[in-house]
C-alpha cells in the first residue's frame, strides 16, 4: 500500500512559490501552527505557510497507520485517534495551541515516554516532501520497508526543515495501555540515577521517568497486572490519576515551573540547556537547577555557567548540549560539528536544497 499523494490547489501554490524562490535566490521561513518558532536558529526568509494543508488523508485503525497532511492540528489527529483508543505512544509535546502534524516531525521532539517507547523517527512510515527544487517525492510507505542508503522518512524527522517541505506523513500508532500509574520517591539525584539503571536490568512496565529537586516521578504502563505488581516491588507515594495526568502533561509541554524562568525562577537563573548524555552517567558538576527525563540520558539545566563549559562538560560525558532558550552567541547554541559529519551534512542539504532556500541556520548555525 503506497502513501497517497496530495493533488490540489493548496500544494500547486506551494510548489509555485518554491520554484519561484529558488530561481530568484530568496530564503524560506517553513511555518506550520508557529508553536515552536523559538526552537534553534533565529528565523530567515519569508513565510511559507502550511496550515491550508490540512486533514487526515486516511487511517486504518486495525493496521496502526495513520496518514496526516503536514498542517493537520496535532489535537485533531489525537483526537481522531482517540476515538479508536490509539495514541501517539512517544508523547509529541505541545508548547502552545496549534501545532502540526508537520511541525511536530520537523522539530522531533518526544515527551517523557522517549526512552521507553522510541522517539519520533521510530514511528514513522512514510513521508511526501517538496524539495527545493520544486519537486514533490514520496519516500517508504504505510508498511515499513527497509531500502539501501539512507532511511529518507525517517532522516526527515528532526531536521527542523532544513531539506525540505514534509507534506503529508504517515505514522505508525499504537493502542492505549490498559493500566497506567504514577509513583513519586524522594531521593537525591545520584541516587535516583542508580534507581533507574537497576530498574532498567528488570522486566518493569516503566514507561517514564523525571527526577527533580529531589522527588523522582515514575509511570508505569502496560497491563494491570503488571503494573499492579510493579507497584509493589518500587514502592513510593501513589498518585491520583488527575495529578498524575497533570503532572505529566506539565513536564511533557514545559509548563512545569522549573521551565518559566518568568514566574517561577529568578530573572539571573540564566539559559536553559538540554544535554544528550548516556543513561548511566554520574550528576555533572554543572552549577545550576537540574531536571532529569528518559533515565537520565535527557538533562535539563538551567544555569549562569558559560556556553564553552558546558559543551566542554556535556562532550566528556559523552554526548552533546543545545542552548534551549536564555541570550549569548548564535555560534554557541550548539558545538562546532566534527568536520565529517558537517560534510555528510552539507551533501544532504545540497541533495534536496541545492540553492539553500529552506530555514537557513535554523538546525545549525553552518546549514
Amino acid at each position: 500500500m503506497n502513501m497517497p499523494m496530495i493533488h490540489d490547489a493548496a500544494l500547486h501554490t506551494l510548489i509555485d512559490q518554491v520554484r519561484n524562490a529558488a530561481s530568484e535566490g530568496r530564503q524560506l521561513d517553513i511555518r506550520g501552527g508557529d508553536t515552536k518558532a523559538f526552537l534553534g536558529g533565529a528565523r530567515r526568509g519569508e513565510p511559507l505557510a502550511l496550515r491550508q494543508l490540512t486533514g487526515v488523508s486516511s487511517y486504518e485503525p486495525t493496521e496502526l497507520v495513520v496518514t496526516a497532511r503536514a498542517g493537520t492540528l496535532l489535537s485533531e489527529l489525537e483526537a481522531t485517534l482517540a476515538d479508536a483508543g490509539q495514541y501517539l505512544p512517544f508523547d509529541p509535546p505541545r508548547f502552545a495551541p496549534g501545532g502540526t502534524v508537520g511541525g511536530m516531525v520537523a522539530a522531533g521532539l518526544a515527551g517523557p515516554a522517549r526512552a521507553a517507547v522510541g522517539s519520533v523517527r521510530d514511528y514513522v512510515l512514510g513521508m511526501t516532501l517538496l524539495t527545493g527544487r520544486g519537486e514533490v517525492v514520496t519516500f517508504g510507505g504505510q508498511v515499513m520497508k527497509n531500502v539501501a542508503g539512507y532511511d529518507v522518512a525517517r532522516l526527515l524527522a528532526g531536521s527542523m526543515g532544513v531539506l525540505g517541505v514534509i507534506l503529508e506523513v504517515s505514522l505508525k500508532v499504537l493502542p492505549r495501555p490498559k493500566a497506567v500509574r504514577s509513583l513519586a520517591l524522594e531521593v537525591d539525584e545520584a541516587n535516583a540515577l542508580a534507581l533507574i539503571d537497576g530498574w532498567r536490568r528488570q522486566p518493569l512496565p516503566i514507561n517514564a521517568t523525571a527526577w527533580h529537586a529531589g522527588e523522582l516521578l515514575v509511570r508505569l504502563a502496560g497491563a494491570r497486572a503488571a503494573v499492579d505488581a510493579a507497584t509493589k516491588q518500587l514502592g513510593g507515594r501513589g498518585l491520583e490519576q488527575e495529578a498524575d495526568q497533570d503532572r505529566w502533561a506539565k513536564l511533557r509541554d514545559h509548563r512545569h515551573w522549573f521551565f518559566e524562568p518568568k514566574s517561577a525562577q529568578p530573572t539571573d537563573a540564566g539559559a536553559l540547556w538540554r544535554l544528550s548524555v548516556p543513561a548511566g552517567v554520574a550528576p555533572l558538576e554543572i552549577e545550576g537547577d537540574t531536571l532529569l527525563e528518559w533515565g537520565g540520558s535527557q538533562r535539563w539545566l538551567r544555569t549562569r555557567t558559560d556556553a564553552a563549559t558546558v559543551h566542554a562538560a556535556a562532550r566528556r560525558a559523552g554526548g552533546h548540549a543545545i542552548r534551549w532558550s536564555g541570550s549569548g552567541p548564535a555560534s554557541e547554541r550548539v558545538a562546532p560539528m566534527d568536520a565529517t559529519v558537517l560534510r555528510l551534512h552539507r551533501q544532504l542539504k545540497h541533495a534536496f536544497d541545492p540553492q539553500g532556500i529552506f530555514n537557513a541556520g535554523r538546525l545549525h548555525p553552518d546549514l
